[in-house]
Order: C-alpha cells, then sequence, then structure tokens
C-alpha cells in the first residue's frame, strides 16, 4: 500500500498557479525580512570603523561650538536634526529619541527593540538570536552585544542607562552633546588657577 504523502499549503498554492515562465528572482519573504535590517546589521559588523568615526565627528562638531552658539542653537537645530535623522535613520534605523546611546550599545539602536528596552534583553531572546515580538528581526541587544565586543570602548554596554525622556524626542541629539561638551570644558577651564 502506497503512503500518501499530505501536501504543504504552499505547494498546494503553487500547484493552482497558472505556469508561467516567469521566475521573480529575490522574493523570498525571507530575503524580504532580511533586507529591511541590512543597514543595521552593516553597522553593527563595522562598529569599531563607526566608533572611530564617530568619536572625531564629535570632537568636529564641539570645535564648532562656537559657530553653533553665535547662530544660536535654536537655529540650527531644523537643519542638523534634519541632517541627523536622515544619517542615523539609514545607518541605525534611528528614532529620533534625542538621547542617543550608540556609542554605548555597539551601534545598535536600542530603541528598535520592540519593547523600547534601554539596558539589555527581555528574557524572551530565542534561541536563534531573535527577537521575541518579531520572530524575523535579530535582537537588538544580541547584536549591540556583538558589536561592543568589537569597540575599543566596548564595556561601556555595561554601563547603565536612564530611561528615555519624551520630551527630548525628535530632538538633535548632536546638538545637545556639543552643549553640554562645551559647558564641560568651560567649567574644567574656570576651575584650573
Amino acid at each position: 500500500m502506497a503512503e500518501q504523502v499530505q501536501a504543504t499549503q504552499a505547494a498546494l498554492v503553487r500547484k493552482a498557479q497558472p505556469k508561467s515562465d516567469y521566475k521573480p528572482a529575490d522574493v523570498s519573504p525571507q530575503r524580504r525580512v532580511q533586507s529591511r535590517y541590512t543597514m543595521r546589521l552593516w553597522s553593527v559588523r563595522h562598529s569599531r570603523g563607526l566608533e572611530w568615526f564617530y568619536k572625531h565627528f564629535a570632537n568636529t562638531f564641539l570645535l564648532l561650538h562656537p559657530v553653533w552658539k553665535t547662530l544660536g542653537y535654536g537655529r540650527v537645530e531644523r537643519p542638523i536634526k534634519f541632517v541627523e535623522r536622515n544619517v542615523k535613520g539609514l545607518m541605525f534605523d534611528c528614532r529620533m529619541c534625542g538621547q542617543c546611546v550608540l556609542s554605548s550599545t555597539g551601534m545598535s539602536c536600542p530603541m528598535n527593540c520592540p519593547k523600547q528596552l534601554r539596558n539589555g534583553p527581555c528574557g524572551g531572546v530565542r534561541a536563534n538570536g531573535n527577537c521575541e515580538v518579531e520572530p524575523d528581526m535579530p535582537c537588538v541587544w544580541v547584536k549591540a552585544w556583538e558589536g561592543s565586543r568589537t569597540m575599543r570602548e566596548g564595556d561601556a554596554i555595561l554601563n547603565v542607562q536612564k530611561s528615555v525622556d519624551q520630551s527630548l524626542r525628535e530632538t538633535s541629539s548632536w546638538l545637545r552633546v556639543t552643549a553640554q561638551a562645551a559647558a564641560q570644558r568651560a567649567e574644567a577651564k574656570a576651575g584650573q588657577p
């Protein structure tokens, strides 16, 4: 007696479709899902180089503090925020929380976590390293740990982050960090004899 093999739903759908010579390339659901995270994962893989760039970029921004101060931080906020949103949106899938911690989290933005956890993964990380809420997405914190291991200051991931201040959402973290660094530098100069 021949065994009867049950066909999967996908096989039945394929059989029911009209035959055609056209075969779409690279349109598998898995390929589409992976392409959504391509730049984010690239940033994690290249976290050491991005850390170097970020450090030099921050120093350059700090050198421009007199310019920002002369023009007024409020006036330059809009154009800087536009650039920041587009650059960080492309590279890190930035959510513009206004309190960027990329240099502490292996260049993996914790705001991409569906639960928006700022200090490590939840207890539901899947065995394959994917998210509990979005099973096709690599866990942001698993990637953060991987990225931090290649960075010079990778142990910064162990520092406890403050919760997100929602009043800073949609503001430029670049300008905020620059203004804070300039104030600290001025205090240090004032304290020296």
